[in-house]
């Protein structure tokens, strides 16, 4: 048996040659550290490796019971998903739907209006997001001012909306939302394009008006779009930190909390390697139920 297996490694050794390039970097950078990620996490490691100390489960037991912080890191954080992916697809989606009919030249001008946050350096967008929310001088006070929301909204007083704790989460989700906008968009006016133009013929040869010809043919043909869409998104709306670490520091009260904020304050600034290990298997463990779960739904609709 291990004759027939070495024979077969020869046989496809040309293709082994050619997964190469992409395979080494995914087994050093990716693989490995996924794994010592996972036998760290029994672990109670700090800088010295020397005092390493195995203790079994116990990182896992301290995070769901005893620590006080990180599930109110889990409920934000899938607040922020179960805000942001929706709002994403349903935007895009309309989006798209909006401007395929347009020419090439204007689609391309949306493409890379609604593309260029995805390209921009998220400290830059962070920093301008800093200034519109901003309670002294940010811009959206001054619209709100000027429209006379304030008064109803806080009796005339400016909002501050990064530092009060029933604003701060939402403020974060509508930047997280700003810059996921663009590579949905993207795939769905691809999706739109493999749409072919004989069904809507036929559809309004049927009698069946626009709303008819989205409901029957649109949005059932670009279903494997929405699962591809829908999955990529939430893992990435999982890892949400960027904004967290640049505009409130998982303040005010723990109101943004988010668990990669969390691995990164633990890890990094504190040191707890074993203990930050595990929250990262925890993360790795509910993002791959999500996609799993979201895999099951829409693949049998597909089907």
């Amino acid at each position: 048996m291990l004759k027939r297996f070495a024979t077969k490694i020869w046989q496809g050794r040309w293709g082994y040659v050619f997964i190469a390039p992409a395979m080494i970097p995914f087994l050093i950078f990716i693989a490995y550290p996924l794994v010592q990620s996972l036998l760290l996490s029994f672990y109670k490691a700090g800088i010295n490796r020397a005092k390493w100390q195995y203790i079994g489960l116990k990182n896992y037991t301290n995070l769901l019971t005893r620590d006080p912080v990180f599930p109110t890191a889990i409920k934000n954080t899938f607040l922020f998903v179960l805000g942001v992916v929706p709002a994403a697809m349903v935007i895009c989606l309309f989006v798209a739907v909006l401007i395929y009919p347009l020419s090439q030249r204007k689609q391309t001008f949306f493409r890379a209006a609604f593309y260029m946050p995805v390209v921009s350096a998220g400290v830059v967008l962070a920093m301008v997001w800093v200034y519109i929310y901003s309670q002294e001088y940010g811009l959206l006070n001054y619209i709100f001012d000027s429209l006379g929301l304030l008064d109803l909204l806080n009796n005339g007083e400016k909002i501050g909306w990064l530092a009060q704790a029933n604003t701060a989460l939402f403020s974060l989700a509508v930047v997280v939302l700003s810059w996921s906008l663009g590579q949905p968009l993207i795939l769905f006016l691809a999706g739109l394009a493999a749409i072919p133009e004989t069904l809507y013929d036929a559809a309004k040869i049927d009698g069946a008006n626009s709303w008819q010809a989205f409901w029957k043919i649109t949005l059932p043909l670009l279903r494997p779009t929405m699962l591809f869409v829908l999955v990529v998104l939430t893992i990435a709306v999982f890892q949400v930190f960027v904004v967290v670490q640049l505009m409130t520091l998982g303040g005010p009260a723990n109101a943004t909390q988010t668990i990669v904020y969390r691995i990164w304050v633990t890890g990094i600034v504190g040191s707890k390697f074993g203990y930050a290990s595990a929250m990262a298997v925890i993360l790795l463990a509910i993002v791959s139920a999500a996609a799993a779960a979201q895999f099951k739904l829409l693949d049998r609709q597909l089907t």
